[in-house]
This record gives C-alpha cells, sequence and structure tokens, in this order.
C-alpha cells in the first residue's frame, strides 16, 4: 500500500470510478485498488476531469483500434500529485497535474525526434490504452503530465487538456495569419474553444453550426460570421460575406461537414479536420486541384502546445463553458452527448461529495 500522509490509512486502499465493462453498456461506478505507481509515473489525487465525446467513442468501441476492456475512460483530469514511482526527478508531492490523450510516446521514434510525438506508433494514450481520470484517483507518466498553471479554476482548465490543445494545434496547421478568415464547423465542446482561440490569435471567425444557442454562444465569443447549416447555404453565404476562408477547422461529427469544407475554402486554403465522424470523406478531387487546397488531419497536440495553450488560458484569453457534474452523473452526460444537447463542456468535480440524486450545476 502507498502511503499518503493527507489521507487516511483506510482512505489509500481502493477509490471510485466509471469503468466501461462492455462496449455500449452503460459504465458501472466501483470502488477498485488504489494504482501504485511504477517507474517514471506519478499518483494523483483527482479535483476534475471534462467528459470528452472521445470518451463516449471509446466506451462504444467506435474506433478500429478498440480499448482493452476493462477500462476507466477520461483524459482532461486535474489533481494533485500524492504519490511518486521510482525515477521521477521533476514533479513533487503537492504539484497539480493533468493527463492527456497523448499519455506518453516513445521519446526516439523519427516523429518523437521530429517534435510530432502525436504521430508515434508506440504512443499510449489517456483513458483508452491506460487508465483515465473517470475516477478519484489516476496515474501519469511524469514526464507527459500537464503541468497546471497557479491559481487557475480547475473545473476550467480542465476542457483545455483535450479541448483546447486540440484546437488550438488545429489552427497553427490551419496556417491562417492575423487578420485573415478561418471558419470553425461545429461549436461543441470543442468549436467554442477554437472560436476563442481563433480570435486570441488575431483570426477572423466564421461559426457554423446547426443549433441555434451554440451560435449565439460563439456569437459572444468573437465570432464575426454565425451560419446556421439548417436553414442557410452555408458555402454560398460564406464566400459571399468572406470570398472564401483561408483556413477551415472542422471539429463537427456530421459527414456533411467534411465535404462542405471544400466549398468553403478560397483558393491556396487549408482545411484541418478534428472531428471524427463515421464513414468516408466525399473528396471533389477536381475542386481541391483547381483550388490548390491543402487538406490535413490534426490529432491533439504535444506538450509544447500543451504549455502554449495553457498559457492562453492563464493569462485569460480563453474561457471554456463548463458545467460540473458528478461521477455517477456520466451515463446521463454521455445520453445528452449522443443527443448533442451539451454547450460546452460537462467537468466531472471530485470535490463534492457524492449527491442523491446527482444534480448537475451549472458554473458562471
Amino acid at each position: 500500500m502507498i502511503e499518503i500522509p493527507e489521507l487516511t490509512r483506510a482512505a489509500t486502499n481502493t477509490m471510485r470510478a466509471a469503468v466501461v465493462t462492455e462496449f455500449g453498456a452503460p459504465l458501472h461506478v466501483e470502488e477498485l485498488d488504489l494504482p501504485v505507481p511504477g517507474f517514471g509515473e506519478a499518483l494523483v489525487k483527482l479535483a476534475t476531469s471534462g467528459i470528452c465525446h472521445t470518451d463516449l467513442h471509446a466506451a462504444h468501441g467506435d474506433w478500429p483500434v478498440r480499448p482493452q476492456l476493462p477500462f476507466i475512460p477520461g483524459h482532461e483530469g486535474c489533481g494533485t500529485v500524492v504519490a511518486l514511482g521510482d525515477g521521477v526527478t521533476d514533479l513533487a508531492i503537492g504539484d497539480v497535474v493533468g493527463n492527456a490523450w497523448l499519455w506518453c510516446a516513445c521519446g526516439s521514434c523519427e516523429y518523437c525526434r521530429t517534435g510530432w510525438e502525436t504521430l508515434c506508433e508506440s504512443q499510449r494514450n489517456g483513458g483508452y490504452t491506460v487508465n483515465g481520470s473517470f475516477g478519484s484517483y489516476m496515474l501519469v507518466n511524469a514526464a507527459y503530465a500537464a503541468r497546471i498553471p497557479d491559481g487557475v479554476d480547475l473545473l476550467e482548465v480542465a476542457p483545455i487538456l483535450c479541448a483546447g490543445v486540440t484546437v488550438y494545434k488545429g489552427l497553427k496547421v490551419t496556417d491562417t495569419r492575423p487578420g485573415q478568415w478561418v471558419a470553425i464547423s461545429g461549436i461543441g465542446g470543442l468549436g467554442h474553444i477554437a472560436v476563442q482561440y481563433a480570435r486570441a490569435m488575431g483570426l477572423r471567425v466564421v461559426a457554423i453550426d446547426v443549433d441555434e444557442s451554440k451560435l449565439e454562444l460563439a456569437t459572444r465569443l468573437g465570432a464575426e460570421v454565425a451560419v446556421d447549416a439548417r436553414t442557410s447555404e452555408v458555402v454560398a453565404e460564406v464566400q459571399k460575406l468572406t470570398g472564401g476562408v483561408h483556413g477551415v477547422l472542422v471539429t463537427a461529427v456530421h459527414p456533411q461537414a467534411f465535404g462542405q469544407a471544400i466549398g468553403l475554402a478560397r483558393r491556396g486554403g487549408t482545411i484541418v479536420f478534428n472531428g471524427l465522424p463515421p464513414g468516408e470523406f466525399p473528396a471533389p478531387i477536381f475542386d481541391i486541384v483547381l483550388k490548390g487546397l491543402t487538406i490535413r488531419g490534426s490529432i491533439v497536440g504535444t506538450r509544447q502546445d500543451m504549455v502554449e495553450a495553457l498559457d492562453f488560458y492563464a493569462r485569460g484569453l480563453i474561457l471554456p463553458t463548463v458545467t460540473s457534474a458528478c461521477l455517477d452523473d456520466v451515463n446521463e452526460v454521455f445520453g445528452r452527448l449522443e443527443r448533442g444537447q451539451i454547450d460546452g463542456r460537462v467537468v466531472i468535480d471530485y470535490r463534492e461529495a457524492p449527491r442523491t440524486p446527482c444534480q448537475s450545476k451549472h458554473v458562471d
């Protein structure tokens, strides 16, 4: 048993966690043995954890390489280091850190050596191939754990660890410059943060969604143009207002958004995909060649991208819209995610005692 000074001996044996035991079935909130940090690892007592759409995909087994059952989802967790494994020299007990989708990488392959560790074929992923933050404790790799800036709100900062760094990196690789137009397709957990990063980076923003309330949120956050994809000829309207955008960031998961992106971009533009919809991407080769478009995928961000994304938040330039919930709410939150009924991000708050029944609350 690990000795954790601030907890009673009884409390150090177990933790509560939401566990995927069967793909497509409700998660089970269970008492589990406390994990023991191995070489280079740290044990973290969770304060908060965001709930990402990727967690839903993981729990459903939607992607070609499935997690190994049973597992604990979650890759937007923040908390305090309470125990260290051997070989950890750059973390101390009491430090506040987070986990991320990129739980670790090999550090020695071509991708890791050239600053593209997110493409490492030997990477391990938080809440997918390694147990994540849907529990009161988690393990992190000390070399890859996000260092949380001092004095930040741990509810607000949680979404930066995935949604934030993902869209920040996605915007970087659109190769857009201050004063240029970027279209953000899908104003959900990722997209509403993308609007803010884009504005902080000096970009002009077109927001596209099928939900009026999300478009209103995007406008409040600084989008100059908001287009309702249900009622508008999206491509024609964006082309009329902007002449075509220099960059497109697709965070939506509806297949139509991906084909639509080609029409939104002006000649020489760059389209970046963050969303992962089912099915294939309809790619009109003639338009891509004629317009000289670049189309690329972007997955999360490197450790340096994480430092930069967190710095934008710590300087007050990014303010995620969050709603708190307790761990026992996780299946209800998943249901709302499936129905597209969540504005911003729902974040589990472990600092509150479990409520019966659990009542979610909004954070201003």
